[in-house]
């Protein structure tokens, strides 16, 4: 099972593809982050004058929307295309390690992308007045939400890749998939057509338990969300690969 967790790392890792992601993730939040004029975005952090990163987690999310389909669109298309998802199936590994396996070489992926952005947390410490005056807690409380979202992000990623040959296709499923999970319950709570009710469909919204956990704040109702969200879609994906035996 780690021959195959590993296996994951490296494919993508010897891809430029690989590389390309992740440095098009920093450099469009370093871009965001210190050249863009606050008047066009609101967040570049020399102009604001606050020392935090908050623009990170702002932008991180709609960028994670794009580069982790990215990322897994590949797992399982690319095993079904190639045929080698049967060859796996045949090994001494259930569907629950496999879709195990390929769920955490897709969460490790995101892990590095997120260790560079590490230098941007360092730059704003030196530049605080007095330096280090920053919100330390609070600013890793944060980066725990982001990795939330993104660990969600690639369990929805993976299971579009479950049911695709075509990794463009995977792609494009995980990208409609995760923008609605991160936006669409807002808007329906928002659109009045559950009334009364809106209030639970947006307790359903990524981006409602993204925000609390973006504030540092680490809640027991949000961890438990996410977690749900996890569990739930690999054992969807589990199901899908189960369905090849029907």
């Amino acid at each position: 099972m780690f021959t195959l967790y590993l296996k994951e790392i490296r494919s993508f890792l010897s891809s430029l593809i690989g590389y390309l992601a992740i440095g098009v993730f920093i450099s469009l939040i370093g871009v965001f982050m210190w050249l863009v004029p606050t008047e066009s975005a609101g967040t570049n952090v020399l102009e604001n004058g606050f020392a935090n990163i908050d623009s990170l987690f702002i932008l991180g999310p709609w960028v994670y929307l794009f580069l982790i389909p990215a990322i897994t669109m590949r797992m399982f298309s690319e095993e079904k295309k190639t045929g080698t998802l049967e060859l796996l199936l045949t090994r001494p590994l259930t569907e629950f390690q496999l879709v195990f396996c390929k769920y955490w070489a897709g969460l490790t992926l995101v892990m590095i992308s997120l260790l560079p952005t590490l230098i941007y947390f360092y730059s704003v410490y030196q530049l605080g007045y007095p330096k280090g005056n920053i919100d330390t807690g609070g600013m890793w409380g944060s980066y725990f939400g982001l990795l939330a979202l993104g660990a969600a992000f690639v369990a929805i990623g993976v299971f579009a890749s479950s049911i695709s040959e075509n990794q463009v296709i995977a792609f494009i499923v995980a990208v409609l998939l995760c923008f609605f999970c991160y936006t669409g319950f807002d808007f329906l709570a928002t659109s009045g057509v559950f009334g009364k009710y809106g209030v639970y469909v947006k307790s359903l919204s990524i981006n409602e338990h993204y925000r609390a956990m973006s504030r540092g704040v680490i809640d027991s109702r949000d961890t438990l969300y996410f977690t749900t969200v996890i569990i739930l879609t690999n054992a969807v994906t589990k199901l899908v690969l189960q369905s090849r035996k029907w």
